[in-house]
């Protein structure tokens, strides 16, 4: 069977505090690490998402609802669920953390920040697909998970 568990893919998490929220694989570990011998997943997911807006909203409120707060996490395999939605290549998802950045705390804080400016770039004009029209992936990934 192929690995379809690649980065861009986008996932669900099923456990700990983000269960629930949505993510994209940044790096995979199949075979694991020294540090965590199991398979794993690096994800970049989003903790709030951002709320409607309606066209008569003011600039200053366009811009506080539209805001997204990220978060990256080392996560099992078996604790997330792959969905058929993969985000668009040009979002470059294996730039947003290196294992180098997640070692340390400032380098969370850089990633996490680099994250919610592509996030939020992206959410506001989301890149079109083959028919000219907004990549159904990335409208998938700005949703909340209504359960």
């Amino acid at each position: 069977m192929g690995k379809f568990i690649k980065a861009g893919r986008v996932v669900v998490l099923l456990q700990g505090r983000q269960a629930g929220k949505k993510a994209v694989v940044v790096k995979v570990f199949d075979d694991g690490s020294k540090v965590r011998p199991f398979p794993h997943a690096l994800c970049a997911g989003i903790q709030r998402a951002p709320l409607k807006v309606h066209k008569r909203m003011s600039k200053k409120k366009v811009a506080k609802r539209t805001r997204v707060k990220p978060f990256l996490k080392y996560v099992n395999y078996n604790h997330f669920m792959p969905t058929r939605y993969q985000v668009p290549s040009e979002l470059a998802v294996q730039t947003f953390a290196t294992d180098q950045q997640m070692d340390t705390p400032d380098g969370r804080i850089e990633a996490k920040r680099f994250v919610k400016k592509v996030l939020q770039e992206k959410f506001a004009a989301p890149p079109a697909d083959k028919s000219g029209r907004p990549s159904k992936d990335v409208l998938y990934l700005r949703k909340k998970l209504r359960f």
